[in-house]
């Protein structure tokens, strides 16, 4: 089979690595991932060809593309015949489109003319969309929308998600109406390498056998450095938690003053270090004795793979995060952190009690989603 991915990623890293864990669990067919986001510090799984398009990005509150007038107007022309000809020399049997239609409106000018010549080709169509999708001012607009584009343009949907947790009509009341097949594939999460030791994790961080381990993360870190800088803060102002081995990633677009910011107060600790990123995030948080992050997707389900006890801080730009955070914390996965629980003393106290209480039980949740997306376009395409 040959397969071709498409990801736009526009605030932080989420839907790319949830991407790239589909590719590489695609492994054995030919792939082609075709991006459009700001460049990450991650590359493909081997084997994989990759096209770039000119990035594009949108404004923070998510309302329109940041280029405006005729720059705009270029960068467009050019990102759809890059993504034309890039499709047109690979000529896939099945084209996954992350998201859209329930998302990324915005980019219709170059997913449409895309998904039309691959279909006009002979190949199938399928969208990729999360568990819980965001509100809408005009939420029957928007169902009536989704639902046009799937019946005229896709052959399939993978939702990645566990609907015993959460089906897709929690948050998409139209899902029954749907006309074309779709695939729960359970949730795409990125567990640890089983050959990575936690004592030699810990080491390779410079963590004293004898510590605790607390990690404080921030996902792409364009928001969430409230979060970092206020579990710092809770580490100053408790004497039991300055002893712990402080391990902070920022995100690679946390802004440098916010990351200055937080270089200079992991400074007044005795073990506490920034970083922006990590490429084995996920065996840290399998070594780690408490993690502090975002609720999102990738995250909260990395969380769930390495088993670790974690808190979260939703992010409620929309309602995403704590609609999924409040859930887990239902089934005991995990706490979540209010905005007066950022206060140092307040936070101390939740960092404590998590500290000293058993780790979660494992997660009752379908954390293959990534084998069986690579299952489900197999099957699609008769490969």
């Amino acid at each position: 089979m040959k397969v071709a991915v498409y990801c736009q990623h526009v605030l932080g890293m989420g839907h790319l690595f949830r991407t790239l864990a589909i590719v590489s669990a695609l492994a054995g067919h030919e792939r082609l991932l075709v991006l459009g986001g700001p460049p990450a510090p991650v590359a493909a799984p081997e084997g994989v060809a990759v096209a770039r398009l000119p990035p594009l990005a949108m404004d923070a509150d998510f309302a329109a593309l940041t280029l405006s007038g005729a720059a705009l107007e270029a960068a467009k022309a050019d990102r759809r015949q890059r993504l034309l000809a890039a499709l047109g020399a690979f000529a896939p049997d099945v084209f996954f489109v992350e998201l859209y239609p329930f998302g990324r409106k915005a980019f219709e000018f170059e997913l449409v003319p895309a998904i039309e010549a691959v279909r006009a080709r002979g190949g199938r169509v399928v969208s990729g969309v999360r568990d819980i999708l965001v509100e809408k001012k005009d939420q029957a607009a928007y169902e009536a929308r989704v639902l046009d584009r799937l019946g005229r343009f896709f052959d399939a949907v993978c939702v990645h998600a566990d609907p015993a947790l959460f089906p897709l009509s929690e948050t998409f009341s139209r899902a029954g109406e749907i006309a074309v097949p779709v695939h729960y594939t359970g949730y795409v999460a990125v567990g640890p390498r089983p050959s990575r030791a936690v004592a030699a994790v810990r080491r390779e961080l410079g963590v004293e056998e004898e510590k605790a381990l607390v990690v404080a993360s921030a996902g792409g870190g364009k928001v969430g450095s409230q979060l970092l800088a206020a579990t710092l803060g809770a580490c100053r102002a408790d004497p039991r938690l300055r002893e712990a081995a402080v391990r902070v990633f920022s995100g690679p677009y946390c802004p440098d003053a916010a990351y200055a910011a937080l270089s200079a107060a992991a400074a007044g600790l005795p073990d506490a270090r920034v970083r922006r990123f990590a490429p084995d995030f996920a065996d840290i948080l399998a070594a780690c004795d408490l993690s502090l992050s975002l609720a999102g997707y990738n995250t909260v389900m990395g969380l769930l793979a390495a088993g670790a006890r974690g808190l979260v801080f939703p992010f409620d730009q929309n309602r995403e995060q704590r609609l999924r955070a409040s859930r887990l914390a239902d089934h005991g996965l995990l706490g979540v952190l209010d905005p007066p629980d950022l206060a140092p003393g307040r936070l101390a106290g939740r960092m404590l009690a998590a500290l000293g209480a058993p780790k979660p039980p494992r997660a009752a949740v379908d954390l293959d989603g990534a084998r069986a997306t690579a299952v489900a376009l197999a099957a699609l395409a008769g490969a």
